[in-house]
């Protein structure tokens, strides 16, 4: 549990407090746009970083009602949602939780301990994506960033989908 507050305190009550700090003076000159850096880790799960994937869906969620609360003033909010980008994601300085046998056969800590320094997303280029849609007449509330995120995202929204087709009946069938 205390793995899990460490990670939520960093990834979403840091970026809370932060936002907290600059919306009343972005409300005060009726302008401004608010960039949260979450993940594709924000709308769809990994196995072995659920800590990490509450933190960023906990702050999509906050921003996506921030949105819609600044928007009426003239301050946007963007949600980054990059895959992997050659920072020092899966590095030495990534924190690893104990290893606990009954998941040892998961490939999700193998495939991060050996992402290092072969991830495919230019943070440059990111960082130029990110200028380039808050320069834009109608920006998205999300951005994708790398072809991974983009297609993992598109595959969890088709699964999404799929569900809610299949089981709209059931869904249906609770009115009164």
């Amino acid at each position: 549990m205390d793995e899990l507050r460490s990670v939520m305190e960093v990834m979403f009550f840091g970026a809370v407090a932060v936002t907290k700090a600059v919306v009343p003076h972005l409300r005060e000159q009726g302008s401004g746009a608010i960039v949260q850096i979450s993940s594709m880790g924000g709308q769809l799960l990994m196995p072995g970083f659920g800590a990490y994937c509450a933190a960023k869906f906990a702050l999509e969620g906050m921003s996506e009602a921030l949105a819609a609360e600044v928007e009426p003033v003239g301050v946007r909010v963007l949600i980054v949602e990059p895959g992997a980008f050659g920072t020092e994601f899966g590095g030495a300085r990534m924190h690893r939780s104990r290893e606990i046998e009954a998941y040892r056969d998961l490939p999700t800590r193998a495939a991060v301990d050996t992402m290092d320094g072969t991830q495919p997303g230019d943070p440059a280029n990111a960082a130029q994506a990110i200028v380039r849609v808050l320069d834009a007449e109608k920006p998205p509330l999300r951005l994708a960033l790398g072809a991974d995120a983009v297609e993992a995202l598109r595959g969890k929204r088709a699964e999404l989908r799929a569900d809610l087709d299949a089981w709209e009946e059931v869904s249906r069938a609770t009115a009164l």
